[in-house]
């Protein structure tokens, strides 16, 4: 992978900020032509630096107003199943795998609070969990993207 310049990390905090922007705004903005803009996004593609292009859509808009954060001890014969059930669980938004007594910390979004109880017996049930602790956020300061600037 190349390193990225000062153009590069400008077109990835343009399409940051509006990933449905028009590419000749980005290159104007940036002082490049429209299929030179294009080519580097789709090197930034190619090379994974950019990921994929989203939507960022409000949790309380679609009744998913909990936020959980679950530090959680998997069992070690466990790891590759609990892996992939968090990797397809639709109510995982985030799941790190961490240094220190835990084995990951997730972040779960539900409707309410018997979603998240709903979802921690079902880690239970499977039989994922050594232990767990959750807590909940009450609200939060700052939620955005990864952007080079």
């Amino acid at each position: 992978m190349t390193a990225l310049d000062e153009i590069d990390r400008k077109i990835i905090g343009l399409l940051a900020d509006d990933a449905r922007q028009p590419l000749t705004e980005v290159a104007a903005r940036v002082g490049l032509s429209t299929s030179a803009v294009n080519d580097r996004v789709r090197r930034l593609v190619a090379q994974g630096v950019i990921r994929r292009f989203t939507l960022d859509a409000s949790p309380e808009a679609l009744g998913l107003p909990v936020l959980a954060l679950i530090w959680v001890a998997v069992r070690h014969a466990q790891e590759p199943a609990f892996r992939a059930f968090a990797a397809h669980h639709p109510g995982i938004t985030e799941c790190h795998h961490v240094t220190g007594p835990w084995s990951y910390l997730v972040h779960f979004r539900a409707p309410g609070l018997e979603g998240v109880e709903s979802f921690l017996t079902e880690m239970k049930d499977q039989g994922f969990l050594e232990r767990s602790e959750t807590m909940l956020a009450l609200s939060s300061i700052r939620s955005a993207p990864l952007v080079p600037r």
